[in-house]
C-alpha cells in the first residue's frame, strides 16, 4: 500500500514538473515574441527627427531678425536736429561686443529660417496689416512652390551678415555702415518675393508648374 501511494505522488509529481516546464517555456517564448514586436514596431517608427522646429518663420522674424537686424542698422547713424548733428557710432570695446552678439543671432537666424517642417505662422493667424502683408497661406504657397529661393534668400542674408561681422571684427565703423546697407538690399529682396502683395510693393507670385 505504502509503495502504490508513493509511486502516486512520484506519478503526480512528476507530471506537475513537466506542466511547469510547459508553462515556464511558453512564457520564454510569449516573452520573446512580445520583444521582437517591440523592436518591429520601434523600427517601423523610424528615426527620431533630427530638428524639432517650435517656433514659426513670423517669430523668428519678429523676435531674432527684426530685433538684431534694427540694433545694427540704428549703430551706425547720422541724426541732425535744431541742436545740431550728432554722429553715431561705436564707442568703445562693450558697444562692438553687443554688435557682435546681435550679429551672430542674426546670422544664426539665416540658418534657423531653412530648417524643413517650420510653420509661416500659428493656424489660424492672420496678416497684421491685411493689403500690405501677405497672408500666411499665400507666404506658406510661395516659399513651398520654390523652395529653391527660398534658401537662396536665406543665403543672402547669411552673406550679408557676414560682412557685418567681418566689419565688426574690425571695428571699421565705414564698412559697418555700407554692410548695413547691403543687409537692407538682402531683406528687401525677400520681402518683395514673400511679404509684399502682388501689385503692392513687391513682385511675389506663386510658381506655376511647367
Amino acid at each position: 500500500m505504502m509503495a502504490s501511494l508513493s509511486n502516486s505522488w512520484s506519478t503526480a509529481s512528476g507530471a506537475e514538473r513537466r506542466g511547469e516546464k510547459t508553462t515556464s517555456g511558453k512564457r520564454f517564448v510569449l516573452a520573446i515574441l512580445a520583444a521582437a514586436l517591440l523592436l518591429g514596431a520601434t523600427s517601423c517608427a523610424g528615426p527620431e527627427p533630427e530638428y524639432r522646429p517650435t517656433s514659426t518663420i513670423k517669430e523668428v522674424m519678429d523676435s531674432v531678425v527684426d530685433v538684431n537686424a534694427d540694433l545694427l542698422w540704428n549703430s551706425v547713424a547720422t541724426e541732425v536736429s535744431a541742436k545740431g548733428t550728432i554722429e553715431r557710432a561705436p564707442q568703445n570695446d562693450d558697444d562692438w561686443k553687443a554688435l557682435r552678439r546681435s550679429a551672430i543671432s542674426l546670422i544664426e537666424a539665416s540658418n534657423i529660417l531653412q530648417i524643413p517642417g517650420r510653420m509661416v505662422a500659428k493656424p489660424g493667424e492672420k496678416s497684421e496689416n491685411p493689403g500690405i502683408e501677405q497672408s500666411p497661406e499665400v507666404i506658406k504657397t510661395l516659399i513651398d512652390s520654390d523652395r529653391a529661393s527660398w534658401i537662396r534668400h536665406a543665403h543672402g542674408l547669411h552673406d550679408a551678415t557676414t560682412a557685418i561681422i567681418k566689419a565688426i571684427d574690425a571695428k571699421d565703423t565705414a564698412a559697418l555702415l555700407e554692410a548695413g546697407d547691403t543687409l537692407d538690399k538682402a531683406c528687401e529682396a525677400c520681402h518683395k518675393q514673400y511679404w509684399y502683395p502682388e501689385g503692392g510693393f513687391g513682385s511675389g507670385s506663386v510658381k506655376k508648374g511647367p
